[in-house]
């Protein structure tokens, strides 16, 4: 999945990608944006997934599968 199409996509489910922040801010995961989860969900992807597996997979994202991304994207940064 190139950055263009993501890019794309992402332009198609921001509200949801919001959404799901706004969500996480109520269960008290602040500092939460739109793009990480973007960022958490797509991670996986090796080509462009069907719209509803996508939609799916950004509204049934765990705060615990969210806080695991943040963790590994930590670890590989330092």
């Amino acid at each position: 999945m190139d950055q263009a199409q993501k890019q794309e996509w992402y332009g198609q489910v921001a509200s949801l990608c919001r959404s799901k922040a706004e969500e996480f801010a109520l269960l008290g995961y602040e500092n939460v944006a739109a793009e990480e989860i973007w960022e958490c969900v797509t991670q996986g992807y090796k080509e462009v997934p069907a719209m509803h597996r996508l939609v799916n997979d950004i509204l049934s994202l765990k705060p615990n599968k969210y806080m695991n991304y943040l963790m590994i994207q930590m670890y590989k940064n330092s």
